[in-house]
């Protein structure tokens, strides 16, 4: 199914005036396994939250609440729409595991830390920046208002 009449059938499901608009479309992860894997764990209720390094946004508009987007699997077909929550902006260095828990992913702090400076590694030399602590992250909690 398209994004275009996925988001249709979204907002006539409820009652939502079609100017209503989504600020992205995307899938988790670099890889199709754990791109997958993190989209199920949304669809069971598991993960309610994902971290984006901030340089990663670059012209895009970061999420605020109330905003949606559209998650996909791997091959882009569309699973649910979410809507921003909270939105917590902070250095990776200061992330706690109170607030990184929200994501679903881990069990610990260092876990988390771990996971998250790989992704952001690799994504920094997919998107021309380089990882460090001090980088600033968005923290993004959210839920799923449509599957």
């Amino acid at each position: 199914m398209s994004i275009e009449k996925y988001w249709n059938q979204f907002l006539k499901k409820n009652n939502l005036d079609e100017n209503t608009t989504y600020i992205d479309v995307f899938h988790f992860d670099l890889t199709e396994r754990v791109a997958n894997e993190l989209l199920h764990l949304v669809l069971i209720g598991q993960k309610k939250a994902t971290c984006s390094s901030l340089l990663a946004f670059k012209d895009e508009t970061v999420p605020k609440p109330g905003d949606y987007s559209i998650i996909t699997d791997w091959d882009g077909n569309p699973r649910c729409v979410i809507q921003t929550t909270k939105i917590h902006n902070l250095k990776f260095k200061d992330m706690t595991f109170e607030l990184c828990s929200k994501e679903g992913e881990d069990d610990s702090l260092e876990s988390w830390k771990k996971s998250h400076t790989h992704f952001f590694t690799e994504e920094g030399k997919q998107l021309g920046y380089s990882f460090d602590e001090d980088m600033d992250v968005v923290f993004e909690e959210f839920e799923v208002v449509y599957k």
